[in-house]
């Protein structure tokens, strides 16, 4: 682990979801000293505020960008241009209050959101200009999707040493289970849970379930991201997943069965269902990182209905 040795790591967005897994992931895995990862809250200092940049990256060896604003298909149809101006302003000045302050290496990590709404299965690095995004969700990762352009461009003209993630749809404990902005995974599993607890005989789905998803657990992310930080230097994209893809009305039924309602799942085919199907080529972050998922989705959902259960049970 001498890539880390004396390093210090500014990690935006390190006290959310993913953030906080790759932070434990540094310290319990990499052995970094808690004390040299920044983590800057929001609250404390805005990244849409340019000098506040650049006094997040003073003295520091690596940024690992996470900091994003992010929600579902619901969120996204509702705050457009939220998503896309915050996305965009944060990654673009961060990044160059970087390369001003001569930082050895930056992590952007981006969204699978930002390919175009048709690319071939499974989707490959060389084809995320093909197309324009699903509408939906197009102002976030085209506004994600902008840092891989800056990235490649600092790289050309300064030589600086940015890299590209691309991580799938993550799910975990701690994920948002907000119902106003929360993902696929854990907006299903609330719904299902809270049908449960309630005795209903059926629930009510958006969309039409015919939409696939691959998902990554966070765990694994958060060990393809620094893995990623260490090893690869290249201008190219790297994709972040696990290599498979499941139809939303397949996996309701899996976090039905977890989860223990038999009530009938019934779809709103009225609301959107995105992306028509998403799954990532994964043979680069393979080959080059020697990264692979582990935690396989079945087991990866019941820890995630575990934590949410008992949040809920504490809660009441």
């Amino acid at each position: 682990m001498t890539f880390w040795h004396n390093k210090r790591v500014l990690l935006t967005g390190g006290a959310g979801f993913l953030g906080s897994f790759v932070r434990d992931n540094l310290i319990n895995r990499r052995g970094v000293d808690p004390s040299s990862i920044l983590v800057p809250r929001s609250r404390d200092l805005d990244l849409r505020k340019w000098q506040n940049c650049v006094e997040a990256v003073r003295d520091v060896d690596v940024v690992i960008h996470l900091a994003a604003k992010v929600g579902g298909i619901g969120f996204n149809r509702k705050y457009p241009a939220t998503l896309f101006f915050d996305n965009a302003i944060m990654g673009i000045q961060i990044m160059e209050a970087a390369r001003q302050e001569g930082v050895e290496k930056f992590v952007a990590v981006g969204t699978v959101c930002a390919y175009p709404k048709h690319t071939p299965v499974p989707f490959k690095e060389e084809d995320l200009w093909i197309g324009y995004p699903e509408e939906t969700n197009a102002p976030y990762g085209i506004a994600k999707k902008i840092l891989l352009v800056q990235a490649q461009a600092y790289r050309a003209q300064y030589g600086f040493n940015a890299i590209y993630l691309l991580p799938v749809n993550l799910y975990g404990p701690g994920d948002n289970f907000h119902p106003e902005d929360s993902h696929v995974i854990p907006a299903l599993i609330r719904k299902i849970f809270e049908a449960k607890d309630a005795g209903q005989k059926r629930t009510t789905l958006w969309g039409t379930g015919k939409a696939t998803r691959e998902f990554l657990y966070v765990e694994d992310a958060a060990e393809g991201i620094t893995l990623a930080t260490e090893k690869y230097d290249q201008s190219e994209p790297m994709n972040l997943g696990s290599g498979f893809e499941i139809s939303i009305t397949d996996l309701a039924k899996l976090i039905s069965e977890l989860i223990g309602f038999d009530g009938e799942i019934e779809w709103d085919a009225t609301r959107p269902d995105g992306q028509p199907r998403r799954m990532l080529d994964v043979t680069r972050a393979r080959d080059r990182l020697g990264f692979t998922s582990r935690v396989s989705l079945k087991e990866g959902l019941k820890r995630t209905i575990d934590w949410y259960k008992s949040r809920a049970s504490a809660a009441q």
